[in-house]
């Protein structure tokens, strides 16, 4: 965690947040004041807000303004943003500004690439599909707008020369069907390892030790790297103002 005047008054500090950011694929950052425009003020200290569908710097309720499960109360499976752009947002940020009358909402992260490990190491054979069998996304739930990537990508993604893990794209809810190339039995038998390979990658997903569970507070803003960190939450009553921005 760093504190919100350590990156408002110095570079430095900028600094030290990005690196907490870069090793855990995640930062809180305490002492911020509890208000949209000190938030978006430090979203800022690292690049420009990112505009999409749903504009650009956001401040909602769950009620339902913008067709989306984020905008609901419902519990959320762990999952990351935008996987039906054809780049996915990078840097995500939450604030949470007031929860009354009601209680839970805990917030869950993953770390993508620690179970990408796992699975690579317990299930090579599911690595490999869901490295190279891309999916179809696409987002629609929204009068007027209908989003898919310029071409579908596998759930785990690697550098062209190194071949490291740079990207996971995983939201089942945003998931188009398997093409089924063409109906050929080669085809077929593809659609069905990929359905295999999902299952064991969302076992691991859902394994206790690979959650983190944490209740979001006022003053305390969360960023996360969504190329790498998955997030979700619980169900919660009453009604939750947050804020934030891509």
């Amino acid at each position: 965690m760093i504190g919100y005047a350590d990156v408002m008054d110095s570079e430095d500090g900028v600094k030290q947040w990005l690196f907490l950011i870069r090793q855990y694929g995640f930062s809180y950052i305490s002492n911020c004041p509890g208000t949209p425009s000190a938030t978006q003020s430090l979203l800022e200290r690292i690049a420009f807000i990112r505009s999409t569908h749903y504009g650009g710097f956001y401040d909602f309720t769950s009620d339902l303004s913008a067709k989306d499960t984020a905008y609901t109360s419902v519990s959320l499976p762990a999952h990351t943003d935008t996987t039906y752009f054809t780049d996915p947002v990078g840097l995500q940020m939450f604030h949470l500004l007031s929860h009354t009358s009601g209680s839970g909402g805990a917030s869950l992260l993953v770390d993508g690439f620690r179970a990408a490990k796992t699975l690579k190491k317990e299930a090579p054979d599911a690595y490999e599909v869901l490295s190279t069998v891309r999916v179809p996304t696409h987002a629609s739930g929204n009068d007027g707008i209908s989003i898919q990537p310029e071409y579908p990508s596998p759930v785990l993604n690697h550098h062209p020369v190194t071949g490291e893990l740079v990207q996971v794209r995983w939201n089942n809810d945003d998931r188009a069907m398997i093409d089924v190339l063409g109906g050929s039995v080669e085809g077929v038998e593809r659609v069905e390892a990929w359905y295999e390979a999902a299952r064991k990658w969302v076992k691991i997903l859902r394994m206790e030790e690979n959650e983190y569970w944490e209740q979001l507070r006022p003053g305390i803003p969360l960023i996360i790297n969504n190329w790498r960190v998955l997030h979700g939450r619980s169900m919660f009553t009453g009604k939750r103002r947050m804020c934030g921005g891509y």
